[in-house]
């Protein structure tokens, strides 16, 4: 009986590592897979190995939309941790606000609140552009480190039901995306938002509010605490960090839960709470759940691991993921904001998947609601591409190499964002995927009529089971192709005309 082509490629993969002089590289935090059967979880690491942290339509996925949303869009000045900057005297957002708002023991980050009326919001309208921007999931960041809850809750009257828009925005994307035919994610950046240096003096880079006397973030108001995260910590840990999660998996039952970073400094025992009861409330709707991390701070067993603008230059043997936004600077919308170009978003992508990953992209509403059209217009032109040649990243795998070229991504992770940020690919860099009987070679650029190309991911001396090869096209392009497998590589001539000008899709069927 044959084997379908993965399980060849598997065989593939362990004859050629020494020929391929490459290493398939694990996170520092992985942990030997145990069987994945568990339905019932309890609080404990064990226990909770038990989830399949990689459901098969989250590897098949690719492509998720999340969005930096709230009150820091009202002032829209330099970046989404405007509300902690504020407090710094020699900070340009003090400066900012203080001319624009007035001194911030006056005019405090909470009382943007009800300057967020997001009147022009449409989640239908929204739900559309991700599904036309090529999307399979999308949702919120429910929570950023700034106390403020973009749904209707009963744990702080600091949400978008009891302030600003006076309406339950999780509530209707929820709705929206779900209704069509995506996954919904909620991302919770609330960790950053407790209050860890509570008197004058201490170290205020561990609090995202700074505790400055006579600062709304030092207040004894029992709302202002809520806000500002200035609460006793364990009742901060269980009732508000805690209550939050819960509260969001039982009104919106999200497909993905995504952490930011500092998730480390919630105690262990409310993590593994966190997950036995999100884990057991998604098995109950018969949801295959999804937790994402970004630190060592939940085991690889039972969760997706995260690299913020970042990504692996080798092929990942777990499905990982990236966060990256779309634009230039800051995540949340600011004036005069500007976006990455749509090819390199692309290319970011056909990357990231070629070596297993999922990009999960963000982008920048305004505070009224409104996406702003040069951001449309990057999504739909991916959108675009993805429509048309979808079939070789959507369901794809890694093949036994991610790709050849010039071009090669760093190492790193928050550390290398300015190096991610400078990557530009051409038609000299090429990336594989694969599915059934079928390789895929994307060039990341435009080509040139009858161009001569060489794919020297097929010599025989980088893989020893040689593939087979059937026919040869181009995806877009009903030319007939010219091509030539010999021991050094594929050759082919490509069509007469130019197909994209984004990526070229190379479609190599091989004998079953």
């Amino acid at each position: 009986m044959k084997l379908a082509l993965p399980k060849i490629l598997v065989l593939t993969i362990l004859l050629s590592i020494t020929a391929c002089k490459e290493t398939v590289q694990e996170s520092q935090s992985y942990e030997p897979e145990i069987p994945k059967t568990q339905e019932n979880y309890s609080e404990d690491w064990s226990s909770l190995g038990g989830h399949n942290e990689s459901p098969d339509w989250f590897k098949e996925a690719k492509l998720g939309i999340y969005f930096h949303w709230g009150l820091y869009s009202v002032p829209a000045f330099d970046n989404e941790w405007y509300p902690r900057h504020m407090h710094f005297e020699d900070h340009p957002v003090y400066k900012y606000h203080l001319e624009n708002y007035g001194h911030p023991s006056e005019f405090g980050y909470h009382d943007f609140a009800p300057l967020f009326k997001a009147e022009k919001f449409d989640s239908d309208k929204w739900a559309q552009l991700f599904v036309d921007a090529g999307a399979k999931f999308a949702g919120p960041v429910a929570e950023h480190h700034d106390g403020y809850a973009m749904w209707n809750s009963k744990i702080t009257p600091w949400n978008t039901m009891d302030t600003g828009p006076n309406r339950d925005i999780t509530g209707e994307l929820e709705k929206s995306i779900k209704g069509k035919g995506l996954k919904f994610i909620t991302a919770f950046h609330h960790a950053k938002n407790l209050q860890r240096a509570t008197a004058i003096g201490q170290d205020i880079s561990i609090s995202h509010f700074p505790y400055f006397e006579g600062m709304p973030p030092t207040s004894s108001d029992p709302d202002l605490q809520l806000m500002y995260g200035n609460i006793e910590h364990e009742k901060w840990y269980k009732e508000v960090w805690l209550g939050k999660l819960k509260e969001v998996i039982d009104n919106y039952s999200p497909d993905i839960v995504w952490f930011d970073y500092v998730l480390g400094d919630i105690p262990e025992a409310y993590r593994k709470e966190f997950a036995a009861y999100y884990l057991n409330e998604a098995h109950k709707k018969d949801q295959e759940a999804v937790i994402v991390r970004k630190q060592h701070d939940l085991p690889l067993n039972m969760s997706v691991e995260d690299l913020e603008q970042s990504r692996k230059n080798t092929i990942g043997t777990k499905t990982w993921m990236t966060d990256a936004t779309i634009s230039d600077g800051s995540w949340c919308y600011t004036k005069d904001l500007g976006v990455k170009r749509s090819q390199d978003i692309l290319h970011m992508l056909i990357d990231i998947v070629s070596k297993n990953g999922v990009l999960l992209l963000n982008i920048s509403p305004m505070a009224d609601g409104t996406i702003p059209n040069n951001q449309v217009e990057g999504l739909l032109e991916m959108g675009d591409w993805l429509k048309k040649y979808g079939e070789a990243i959507y369901g794809t795998e890694a093949w036994y190499t991610f790709g050849e070229g010039p071009t090669k991504e760093p190492t790193g992770h928050f550390e290398n964002h300015d190096l991610f940020h400078k990557i530009k690919y051409s038609s000299k860099d090429i990336r594989y995927t694969t599915k059934d009987y079928t390789i895929y070679a994307i060039i990341m650029g435009k080509t040139t009529p009858n161009q001569q190309i060489m794919l020297e991911s097929f010599a025989k001396e980088k893989i020893l089971d040689v593939p087979a090869i059937e026919t040869v096209t181009v995806l877009g392009s009903e030319s007939k192709i010219a091509w030539e497998q010999s021991e050094n590589g594929l050759y082919l001539t490509m069509p007469g005309n130019t197909v994209d000008e984004m990526a070229t899709v190379i479609k190599i069927t091989i004998s079953q």
